[in-house]
């Protein structure tokens, strides 16, 4: 068995339209797919530039409440710019300083959810 990587991440929402605007005008994902299938339920899927792996909106899975999606990191290679950029697009984040800590700076940020989000920029090479 060779597992090779993290494709799909579901990303509990109540308003798929709301939480794609979020996601696609607000963070700038990509959106990849938006698409019926059975039982009237909707896919809606979008990525994070440059990124393999993709988010799907879900409305769907009854253990699986909306905002109960907690610590998913999003990663960047500039904090501040990203930040600057964020905030000017709308979204508010948790702390007033960026948090600190051997493996990378950060600040926190929820979708309109509930969905908690982390942007981080990782310490090159840790853990070394």
């Amino acid at each position: 068995m060779a597992l090779t990587n993290l494709e799909v991440v579901s990303v509990p929402v109540t308003d798929q339209d709301r939480a794609k605007s979020f996601y696609a005008e607000q963070l700038g994902f990509s959106v990849d797919m938006d698409s019926s299938f059975g039982g009237g339920m909707r896919w809606v899927m979008l990525r994070p530039p440059g990124s393999g792996t993709a988010i799907t909106l879900v409305t769907w899975f009854d253990t699986v409440p909306a905002g109960s999606l907690k610590g998913a990191v999003l990663g960047c290679d500039d904090l501040e710019k990203t930040l600057a950029d964020l905030e000017a697009r709308g979204v508010s984040f948790h702390e007033d300083d960026v948090q600190e800590a051997p493996w990378g700076r950060w600040k926190t940020f929820d979708d309109p959810d509930g969905n908690s989000w982390v942007l981080q920029q990782s310490t090159p090479g840790f853990p070394g």
